[in-house]
């Protein structure tokens, strides 16, 4: 399928949002899934430091 402009590959025959709309929804469900997982690594690593300087003060 060949477009004769930008702006008709954009509406891409009258489904254009629909496809963006998909396209945009899967970046943000892929990039969802690549931060969630880096963030509660960082909290976990944060809450075992706590834990291990309690474990340290304590006698």
């Amino acid at each position: 399928m060949s477009f004769s402009s930008f702006s008709e590959f954009l509406s891409m025959g009258g489904h254009g949002l629909y496809v963006w709309l998909s396209y945009a929804l899967g970046l943000i469900v892929i990039l969802v899934n690549l931060v969630v997982p880096l963030m509660e690594r960082s909290q976990l690593i944060a809450q075992l430091k706590r834990r291990l300087q309690r474990e340290k003060q304590s006698p």
